[in-house]
């Protein structure tokens, strides 16, 4: 009992733990009004789920009449820029901006992180002026204090900050607008970023003109770099049919803008644009720290670098080519693992379904895993176990 007890101890005390580290700002800015349109935008632009999914983080806020006239002038992916700029990578309360070394300080934002920052575009610089008053302005050359902290919305400590300032920090060129979704070259970016190969499957079936179809509402791409595509397991796309081909390139790309920050925050499966009423042809997200991985239930494959993120449209380059259920059947169930007792017992002792299952006295079970190593023209790795109707022939 005393074991028992201490094991429910522990773990009320970590559930306890998760509940003080969480934070929804969401949830924190729904309780003012006066803050309904930057809590919108946040939402719109998917800023909530990156700020969700950070530990510590200072979210500078500005009323609603400040982001209506900020909206009002620019699009959304313009918004999304301004707006990352107010969220600091760092903890600031009151205290702390009253005390910053030398008086001033620089602060590193949101926006450095999306590689669009060139030079101190993406920092934010903090200085304590006389009179108790606070600035804040860019970090780049030049600029000015041109907004001053005005109170102390919400903390939890160490963890997220809400502060209110009078209004928006401007950095040079961040109100150029991005060129529109539906304009940007998909093919070019995804080439510099070396999924080349991946361009012109893409290109060649046709699924290229369904992504720029989709781009304008919203559409994640998970390109395979060039070097995905000649890993060992990688399925050989040459014998794939038609329509199994365009299902598994569509299975690279959700209808909807998915940047990095809302994948961390993702707990459910995700439909893809192959999904259907054939298959669900859905993913899963795995998380550990900054580190994105998409599991298709045949493998993973790991998030490697950002492309584009510019709302509504998100480009990803990924490890290794995702491969589908559908198309390419589950991954196997790992070998069961004996117990000491049934290690020690011999072929001589009569262990019959031990044994049976470690030589093919399983049949099918041990036959699977045969097939996938030698199922003649199926050679391809983790395709290798799909039966071959499924994947070629009258398609082609």
């Amino acid at each position: 009992m005393g074991a028992l007890r201490t094991v429910i101890l522990i773990l009320a005390f970590i559930a306890t733990v998760t509940v003080v580290n969480s934070h929804n700002i969401t949830a924190i800015l729904s309780a003012f009004p006066e803050y309904s349109e930057y809590n919108n935008y946040l939402s719109q632009t998917k800023l909530d789920d990156e700020i969700n999914s950070r530990d510590t983080i200072t979210v500078l806020v500005l009323n609603n009449g400040a982001v209506s006239a900020l909206a009002a002038k620019h699009p959304l992916a313009v918004v999304k820029n301004v707006l990352s700029l107010h969220i600091l990578l760092d903890y600031y309360d009151n205290k702390k901006l009253h005390a910053v070394p030398d008086g001033t300080t620089l602060s590193t934002t949101m926006y450095q992180t999306t590689g669009n920052a060139p030079g101190n575009v993406g920092f934010v610089n903090i200085t304590d002026l006389k009179g108790g008053k606070v600035g804040f302005g860019s970090a780049a050359p030049g600029s000015k204090l041109d907004s001053s902290y005005t109170k102390s919305v919400k903390q939890i400590p160490y963890n997220i900050s809400v502060l209110e300032i009078n209004a928006p920090i401007i950095a040079p060129g961040i109100l150029t607008a991005p060129a529109e979704s539906a304009n940007v070259n998909i093919t070019g970016l995804l080439e510099k970023a070396g999924c080349k190969t991946f361009v012109k499957y893409i290109t060649d079936t046709g699924v290229l003109k369904v992504f720029q179809m989709a781009a304008a509402k919203g559409l994640t791409v998970f390109a395979p770099s060039d070097e995905a595509f000649k890993a060992a397991g990688a399925p050989d796309l040459t014998k794939l049919s038609n329509a199994a081909l365009v299902a598994l390139l569509q299975y690279h790309a959700l209808a909807r803008y998915a940047p990095k920050g809302s994948l961390k925050t993702t707990k459910h499966p995700m439909s893809t644009l192959a999904t259907n009423g054939a298959g669900k042809y859905d993913l899963s997200v795995k998380t550990a720290g900054d580190d994105v991985r998409l599991d298709s239930g045949v493998g993973t494959s790991r998030l490697a670098s950002t492309v584009l993120d510019s709302t509504p449209l998100c480009l990803f380059t990924v490890d290794s080519v995702l491969l589908p259920v559908e198309l390419f059947g589950k991954a196997p169930s790992p070998a069961p693992v004996m117990s000491p007792e049934e290690s020690a017992v011999g072929p001589s002792d009569g262990a019959g379904p031990s044994t049976g299952a470690s030589t093919g006295g399983a049949g099918g079970e041990s036959n699977g895993a045969g097939a996938t190593a030698g199922s003649g023209d199926k050679s391809t790795g983790a395709g290798a176990g799909v039966p071959s109707g499924d994947i070629t022939g009258a398609g082609e």
